[in-house]
């Protein structure tokens, strides 16, 4: 993607591919393994699991401690010090996991004293200790710009826990299902990781190494915990004040927005973040790089996030009937905060891959301040419902999570073109043409949406009228985002 050196374009070409298929292949079987558990399990389910994730996010950034991302930005990491992160995120595993088994009764005491909770946390919570050994033979794979296993690794995993969470949801385990289904998935795939690679850690963990990847580990670690803080004070907002039916209805739409969030945010960080970092020391070249990634990176996010949003109801309906109408607007408002969300992980790993982790704690507690200040204006509606829609008043209060990511994507542009050797206006010419032509289109498509009643036809024909238009425009405008992405995909089918 640099257009510079040939071999490193074709790695990161092999990267995006291998990174792609993994993404996919997660998505299909999520999505499936997801379409069959939200028609078997009930709300109160989801929300018994969804109020765990927040304390598993919490714990998980401690145990991460943030020296991945740091590993990832150095140049030539060491034997030494990929064994001495790998102790350290263990250790720091074994005590966490420790901590809130203690702490599980209080935890069922936050969500209005519901015992199922602690049996079901103290099993969740293993998920910490099989991931806190898979970081750094992950990261390795990155660094290399190897992710093959990786992908193999993750589809195994999540293939294995499906058929297990949902064996044990037809046979009436209900939160159970979806709790094993996570440690499953998570101990196979380290498993695989472990077996396929040659590479072991040396006995010891030398203070010095790790003191070494603390400036940068740090500043993620700030921006990681101010950024997971404020995705699940919501979700403890609604599970605290409105009870698990909410919650579960929330849940549903926070996972499947996320799934796209998620993946394409990882797939930019995999594929993009090693690359950048070879070029930290040429502002020419780097300046080339992130506009070039920025294009690309807009040509993809605006119109996939668009169409998703205007097909939300045909899609939940195809997917599970009437049953999660609730989470319907949801998911849409998701995925509108989750367009910035995207952008500000793009600028994000420009900063980090420059060494300035720093500049992103400052951005976060700008966003998170705006947050706050929307939370304290929303939450006296939270509580507000309609007789025809449980979750009126969870729209409003997530319409916070929109305002403060419009922020942070506003704050992160100026910042990230700052150091980057660029400026505002060039990243919003990047990225400008593609979001106005996406929005565009699903004005278009909205309208297509409102005459067909039937759920298939009307994402069917939405999802060829709006791919059709998107290809055919981007190429009588000339775009070479466009060129180069299909002449890839052609060439890959050509061998």
């Amino acid at each position: 993607m640099t257009g510079q050196n040939p071999q490193m374009k074709h790695r990161v070409a092999r990267t995006l591919k291998w990174n792609a298929l993994d993404k996919l292949a997660t998505q299909v079987l999520y999505g499936v393994t997801g379409i069959i558990l939200a028609r078997v399990l009930d709300e109160v389910a989801f929300g018994l699991v969804g109020a765990l994730l927040i304390f598993q996010s919490f714990a998980t950034l401690f145990i991460d401690s943030g020296f991945s991302y740091a590993l990832l930005q150095r140049k030539r990491p060491t034997d030494e010090d990929y064994s001495a992160i790998l102790w350290f995120n263990l250790l720091i595993a074994v005590v966490v996991y420790v901590v809130l088994y203690l702490a599980a009764p209080f935890i069922a005491c936050f969500f209005k004293n519901d015992l199922r909770l602690i049996p079901l946390s103290r099993v969740m919570f293993l998920t910490f200790l099989f991931n806190a050994a898979a970081i750094v033979q992950t990261n390795r794979r990155i660094k290399q710009m190897n992710v093959r296993m990786i992908a193999i690794s993750n589809t195994v995993g999540l293939l294995i826990g499906s058929v297990a969470g949902i064996y044990l949801a037809f046979m009436g385990l209900e939160a159970w299902a979806l709790v094993w289904q996570s440690v499953l998935n998570s101990a196979v795939k380290t498993a695989i990781l472990w077996l396929t690679d040659s590479w072991r850690p040396t006995l010891t963990m030398k203070l010095s190494v790790l003191r070494s990847f603390f400036k940068v580990g740090s500043g993620v670690i700030g921006t990681s915990f101010l950024n997971i803080l404020f995705q699940n004070i919501y979700a403890f907002i609604i599970g605290n004040r409105l009870g698990l039916v909410p919650l579960g209805y929330y849940t549903q739409a926070d996972k499947w927005s996320k799934m796209g969030v998620a993946s394409l945010s990882a797939v930019f960080t995999q594929s993009f973040l090693p690359v950048l970092s070879e070029y930290q020391d040429n502002p020419e070249k780097y300046a080339a790089a992130t506009s070039r990634i920025n294009r690309f990176a807009s040509y993809l996010v605006f119109p996939s996030f668009a169409m998703l949003i205007v097909m939300a109801r045909p899609i939940f309906h195809i997917l599970f009937g009437e049953k999660w109408d609730p989470s319907i607007l949801l998911f849409q408002l998701l995925l509108v905060r989750g367009i910035f969300v995207i952008l500000v992980t793009l600028y994000h790993n420009y900063v980090l891959s420059l060494g300035k982790s720093k500049l992103m704690v400052y951005s976060e507690i700008i966003r998170d301040g705006t947050a706050l200040i929307a939370i304290f204006i929303t939450i006296p509606y939270l509580m507000v419902n309609r007789p025809d829609d449980i979750t009126y008043g969870v729209a409003i209060f997530l319409w916070g999570q929109v305002i403060a990511a419009v922020v942070a994507w506003a704050v992160m542009l100026f910042i990230a073109a700052k150091v980057s050797w660029s400026n505002p206006l060039r990243y919003l010419y990047d990225s400008l043409p593609y979001a106005a032509l996406s929005l565009l289109i699903a004005t278009g498509l909205s309208y297509l949406g409102s005459l067909v009643d039937n759920p298939w036809t009307a994402v069917i024909a939405m999802t060829l009228t709006g791919t059709g238009s998107y290809i055919l425009i981007n190429r009588i405008l000339g775009s070479r985002i466009q060129k180069e992405a299909l002449e890839y995909i052609v060439s890959r089918f050509r061998r």
